[in-house]
Order: structure tokens, then C-alpha cells, then sequence
């Protein structure tokens, strides 16, 4: 048992107790946010003595995360910052050899660029003048090009044609002010800076913007002939989910397609012989199915599931050094889990208490990771081999040092026909007895889950007093297929439902004080508080919807996501009389019954969940007299990025409850 380990049970018992000197101790607040660190995906030397990262840290003078290259050795655990006052540092790449580094910053004018550090020392340089942002890159395998993908330049107008600039729309969400350029793919040759284009035309590599990340990998095969990516119909983000594999010949430019599929595949990679690809797809190929990891030979024939008898959502981690073996992750219950793959099988890989977030695979094997605890922030580790002990390989983390976090609990409760679960957050100083004011941290997604990890939302309102359930109702991608699909042509009821009866088991349990409750969430948090405040009106003091769905035919038509959307809501809403199912699920249909006092918080440019939503919302509410805010931030993004607005989001969040959830 490790010191972590220790430190952590004997929180655990002095919770329990409620020791005079733990009510006095300091809480997590807002404030702590800009002192947690963040980590960006680590990555393994090729001769697994290193590990890379990007480290970035809230600079609040500028408002916002500085990131750092960082190199840690694996054997002292030491750590060399390799790069200075750069921003938009990302994506770091160890060339073959391991003897150089390439990675994406940003040139004078803002651009992403890639740029070349040797590890014999020297500033870094760029290699690419790309007249847009590069969006990705990969090492060719002999180290002496890289091939990167781009956007196209839009045509260049003079005179009158400058006001020409209306642009069709197509699948674009509604705050694009111009068609969006296809991104292609390029080469550059290191020791000359020759560029060659190798892709071209309407077709583009799938766009994605954030929080969701880059669909396509550039895959280069092993004899650096050609390049396997993922192509989609249009640059358009709506038509990212029409992504196909692709291999494109180095030599010529030609491109024809490598798997056969009717659905969106992503995130290709070659095992390390060239002669299999692992890629994710929807289960069966229907787009609103659960995630699967699928292998395919690289010569032709059909892809089969990497792990059939695993019933998790799975992504792919990479291939080990075999070849026979892919490494997946994925939520299982309430916690994040690694497997190996072989023949069909998986076999969980045994991470202790670590709950990891991402993970790298290097050459030799090992596997290089972020990952939480329950009551600690993400540092790096390193798994040796499955089935070893994960090594921590940083300490970086302050933020809760001192501090008096509140304790978890998984829990489960029967809802309907299905098993729904949760994370319940005890207050710090709770007391067995004793009922406290419940606030409900309901999760984005819906294909996503709330853990058993450390996350400082639920930590901030557990350290007001209160008790903190957040629930994974149906839809989350955390226990198997069935309960994944049992929202679709069904957003909001049965999920409704599910956090109700998550409730129930809370003041059946005597721990809830039903007179002082109340539900919050972001994304499609904000859109089941916006349903259960709604639905279940007499149920709350006090609501906060952040970047709430109200209406999902707005999130059909407007979004970045837009048509896609179809698939978990129904078919399109405006073929035959499907019109009435979309309404019968959108919050917006019942927002006339609430009565609790309701923040509404959401950035004006948020491309996911599109603003009006939020403005009917506030309408509604203020229409009928109940008391409400709705506070805009002035930034683009589904969510404030900087390191100021995110903290004053939780403020705001938490000053809006306090005063309705006291006694």
C-alpha cells in the first residue's frame, strides 16, 4: 500500500468522524481551479526512457493555459522543460529515431504550425508555413518527412468581388460566417522544406470542433508509401459522421477507400507490421450505437470486433508491439478501465485506485497515462506491461494539498427495467444521520458518465454543506448496450426517470433533506435540469442550466453536430409527422411548469449547443414569473476555456444555490 493509498483511507475515517479540526480545515473552492495543473497526453520514447507531455498552468495576467514540452525521465523522474514562452503548444511527436521532436505551435501570426526540436540541443524551428492552421501530423518512418493535414485558402477577391461572399450553408452549424475550406493532406521533406499536396478536391478530413477531438490519425504504412486517414464527404461539421478510411499513395496522390462501411469510422491505426488497421465504428453500424474497436486486414476483407464479448463503449488506446494485441478503453461502471485484446478476448488490465484518462502506447510495450484518484488530481504514470504496477512518474499537483475534500460513494438503484448508477460526494464534515441539502451534477454527453475519480465540481458543492449525486442515467456509455440505447426517440422521460429514482434511494437511505434540493448540469446536464424542473416542478429550491438543450429541433437544425443528431433523437423532424416526437422531448414543451429559481449560463459562440436554446429558456421562465438569471459569456467554445471565466462560471454557480439551499 502506498502513501496515497494511507493518506487516503485515513481521509476516508476522519470524514467519518468528523473531527473538530476537519470542519475548520480548509475547502475546495472556485478559486482552486487555476491551480490545477493540466496534463497533455503523454508519449513514450521510442527507447522508453522518456516520457513527453505538454504541462500547462493558468497564467491569469493573460488569462490563459501556458503549456510547456516537458520531458520526464522514467528512471529518476525528473523533468526538463523543453520549450519557453511558445503558445499553443501541442501534439508532441517523437521522430523514429528518438534523437528529435516535433510538435504544433503557433507562428508569429497565430497559426499552428509544425515545429522541429533536436535533443542535442538548439531552439526549435518550424518546418511548415502553412497559410492555415496545421490540424495534425505524423513522422514518415524513415524520419525524413512529415506528412500534415490543412485547410485549403480560401480564394483571394480584389475589387467588387470582395462583397461576393455569400456562401452555401449545407451542414455547417449557424455561427460559421463562411464555407469551410477542405483540409487535405501534405508532405514536407525535412532537409529541403519541399511541400507536396497528396490530397485534394470536395472531400475533406472530418471536422471536429472541440470539446469533441480530431477524428482522422495519419497513418503512414511502414514501407512509407502511403498514408491511411479517414476522409469524410465534406469539410462540413455535420458531415464529419461520414468519415471513411482512406489510403492515399505517397508516390501519385490516389486515394480509394480501405474498409468498406455504411457508418463513420475514426481514429485509424496500423499495427506495427503494416498488415491490420484498428479503428472505431457504431456497434452494427447504426451512428447513435455503442462505440466498438474494429480490426480489419489492411489488404482487403472484412473488420471484426476487437473484444465482441466486452459490453463496454470502447476506444482504442493502440497496438502492442505483437501486433496481435490492441490495448482499449473505456467506462465500466463507475470508473475508467483498460483492456487487452487478443483474439477476440479482453482481458481488464488491473490499475488499482488509478482511474486513467488517456493513455500512449510505446514501442517496448509500456504504457504511459494520465490518471486521477479519488481525492488527487491527474499526474503521469507508467504501466511497465499489463499486469505490473502503474509507477506515478510526476507530483504535480497542489491544488487539494491541505485541503478537506469530500468523500465518494458508487451506488445503484433499479429504475424501470434497467440498473442506473452514480457518485455520491459527502459534504467534508459529514456526520452519519445526518440529512443534508442534495444538488444534483447531472453529466454532459448523454454518451458519456460520471466516475469515481477526482473532479472538482462535485468537490466545490460538496464543500457548501451538501450532498452531491451524479447520476448516469440511460444514455451513459458506462453499462453496456442496452442501457446506452434506451434513449433513443426517448432524450429526456426515461433519463428523467433515472435520476429521479437515484433520488428516491437518497431519502430512502435518511441522507437527504427533501425540502432543500436542487439540480444543475452543463450541456445535456443543462438540458435534464431544464426537464426536471419542468416535470418534476415541486421537487426544487433552485436550479443552474449551463449551455442547456431546450429545444432539440433547434439542436437538429443549428448545431455543429446538427443532422447527425437524427439518429439519437429519431428521424428527421421535418419527414412525415415527426415533428410531434421532437416536441414531446424537448424540455422547452414543459419549461411553463417550473417554479424553482433557475440560472442559465452559456457562451454566445457556443457551436454545440446553440444559444437561442438558452434565450427560450430565460424567456419561459421570466414569461411565467419565476425567478430567473441568464448570464453570457463573450467567447466562442461549448464552455469558457480560460482560466478566468471557467472559475467564474462556479462562482456564479455556487452563489446562485447558496442562499436557496440555506436552512
Amino acid at each position: 500500500m502506498n502513501a496515497r493509498t494511507i493518506l487516503s483511507l485515513g481521509g476516508a475515517i476522519a470524514l467519518v468522524l468528523a473531527t473538530p479540526a476537519l470542519a475548520q480545515a480548509r475547502r475546495f473552492s472556485p478559486d482552486d481551479l487555476p491551480k490545477i495543473v493540466r496534463l497533455g497526453d503523454p508519449i513514450l520514447s521510442p527507447d522508453g526512457k522518456a516520457v513527453l507531455s505538454v504541462i500547462a498552468r493558468a497564467n491569469l495576467t493573460d488569462n490563459r493555459w501556458d503549456g510547456a514540452l516537458t520531458l520526464i525521465d522514467v528512471a529518476s523522474k525528473a523533468s526538463r522543460v523543453l520549450t519557453q514562452g511558445r503558445q499553443g503548444v501541442a501534439s508532441p511527436r517523437w521522430s523514429p529515431d528518438g534523437r528529435s521532436i516535433a510538435f504544433l505551435a503557433q507562428d508569429d501570426g497565430g497559426k499552428a504550425q509544425v515545429f522541429l526540436l533536436s535533443m542535442d540541443g538548439g531552439d526549435a524551428r518550424a518546418v511548415t508555413s502553412s497559410k492555415t492552421p496545421v490540424t495534425q501530423f505524423a513522422w514518415a518512418p524513415d524520419g525524413a518527412s512529415l506528412a500534415f493535414a490543412a485547410a485549403d485558402v480560401a480564394t483571394e477577391k480584389t475589387g467588387e468581388a470582395k462583397f461576393e461572399d455569400a456562401f452555401e450553408v449545407g451542414n455547417h452549424n449557424y455561427l460559421d460566417r463562411s464555407a469551410r475550406q477542405p483540409i487535405h493532406i501534405w508532405t514536407v521533406t525535412l532537409a529541403t522544406g519541399a511541400v507536396k499536396r497528396l490530397s485534394s478536391g470536395p472531400r475533406s478530413l472530418p471536422l471536429s470542433l472541440p470539446p469533441s477531438g480530431p477524428p482522422s490519425q495519419l497513418n503512414w504504412t511502414p514501407d512509407g508509401k502511403a498514408i491511411i486517414f479517414v476522409q469524410a464527404a465534406t469539410p462540413a461539421t455535420g458531415d464529419a459522421d461520414t468519415g471513411r478510411l482512406m489510403r492515399v499513395e505517397v508516390t501519385t496522390g490516389a486515394v480509394q477507400p480501405l474498409v468498406p462501411a455504411s457508418a463513420r469510422q475514426e481514429v485509424p491505426q496500423l499495427s506495427p507490421d503494416g498488415r491490420s488497421v484498428a479503428f472505431v465504428m457504431p456497434r452494427g453500424g447504426v451512428a447513435a450505437h455503442q462505440s466498438r474497436v474494429m480490426i480489419a486486414p489492411t489488404g482487403g476483407g472484412s473488420a471484426r470486433d476487437a473484444a465482441p464479448d466486452l459490453d463496454v463503449a470502447v476506444d482504442l488506446v493502440g497496438w502492442m508491439p505483437d501486433g496481435q494485441t490492441v490495448v482499449l478503453s473505456g467506462t465500466d461502471g463507475t470508473h475508467n478501465g483498460l483492456w487487452v485484446a487478443k483474439d477476440g478476448k479482453a482481458t481488464r488490465i488491473d490499475l488499482g485506485e488509478l482511474d486513467p484518462a488517456s493513455a500512449e502506447i510505446g514501442s517496448n510495450g509500456a504504457i504511459a497515462m494520465t490518471a486521477t484518484t479519488a481525492d488527487h488530481p491527474a499526474e503521469i504514470y507508467l504501466l511497465p506491461a499489463p499486469g505490473e504496477k502503474p509507477v506515478v512518474l510526476t507530483a504535480l499537483q497542489t491544488a487539494t494539498d491541505g485541503v478537506a475534500l469530500g468523500r465518494q460513494e458508487s451506488i445503484s438503484w433499479k429504475s424501470d427495467s434497467y440498473t442506473a448508477d452514480g457518485v455520491l460526494t459527502y459534504p467534508p464534515d459529514y456526520r452519519p444521520g445526518q440529512r443534508r441539502p442534495l444538488v444534483l451534477y447531472i453529466h454532459g454527453g448523454p454518451v458519456a458518465a460520471s466516475r469515481q475519480s477526482f473532479s472538482p465540481s462535485p468537490q466545490i458543492l460538496a464543500a457548501q454543506g451538501w450532498l452531491v449525486l451524479e447520476p448516469n442515467y440511460r444514455g451513459s456509455n458506462n453499462r453496456g448496450y442496452v442501457f446506452q440505447e434506451a434513449i433513443l426517440r426517448d432524450a429526456a422521460a426515461g433519463p428523467g426517470r433515472d435520476i429521479m429514482a437515484g433520488v428516491a434511494l437518497l431519502k430512502q437511505r435518511g441522507l437527504v433533506d427533501g425540502s432543500r434540493m436542487a439540480v444543475s448540469g452543463w450541456s445535456y446536464g443543462g438540458m435534464m435540469t431544464s426537464w426536471l424542473i419542468g416535470n418534476y416542478p415541486d421537487a426544487w429550491k433552485a436550479a443552474v442550466a449551463g449551455a442547456p438543450v431546450t429545444d432539440i429541433l433547434d439542436q437538429y437544425s443549428t448545431a455543429d453536430t446538427n443532422r447527425a443528431r437524427a439518429g439519437q433523437y429519431g428521424p428527421s423532424p421535418f419527414v412525415g409527422d415527426n415533428m410531434a416526437s421532437y416536441a414531446r422531448q424537448s424540455p422547452i414543451q414543459y419549461a411553463w411548469r417550473a417554479r424553482a429559481p433557475t440560472l442559465i449560463m452559456a457562451d454566445v459562440g457556443d457551436w454545440r449547443v446553440t444559444i437561442p436554446q438558452a434565450y427560450k429558456l430565460y424567456r419561459a421562465l421570466s414569461d411565467n414569473k419565476v425567478e430567473v438569471k441568464f448570464v453570457a459569456y463573450p467567447v466562442p467554445g461549448h464552455s469558457p476555456a480560460d482560466p478566468i471565466r471557467a472559475r467564474d462560471v462556479w462562482r456564479r454557480w455556487v452563489d446562485w444555490l447558496k442562499p436557496k439551499l440555506a436552512p
